[in-house]
């Protein structure tokens, strides 16, 4: 009877052991909660409509849906932020 008590007691505080070693300590796991976060907020960044605002060789403001490939380009929304009112060309309202 002795060693199935011997037995079961290692078990259990080899089990305890184990646990206790590869827990993880609560800086670790506000790093990677960290991460995640950044990862998330990088993926919904690029799952918005965005156009690319860049410059080509004459000087000529471009805005396209897909980024020039080797040229300096900017990322905007495609959607306005609130409280901006978009009402199309200046030219064609001057003209009513």
């Amino acid at each position: 009877m002795r060693a199935w008590l011997a037995i079961a007691t290692g078990i259990a505080l080899g089990v305890g052991a184990a646990w206790w070693l590869a827990r993880e300590s609560p800086d670790a796991t506000t790093q990677k909660q960290a991460r995640a976060d950044q990862a998330a907020a990088a993926q919904a960044r690029d799952a918005r409509p965005s156009l690319y605002r860049w410059r080509d060789d004459a000087g000529v403001l471009q805005i396209t849906e897909q980024p020039p490939k080797d040229r300096r380009y900017e990322r905007i929304d495609r959607d306005a932020p609130p409280g901006i009112r978009v009402s199309g060309d200046a030219a064609a309202t001057d003209a009513d």
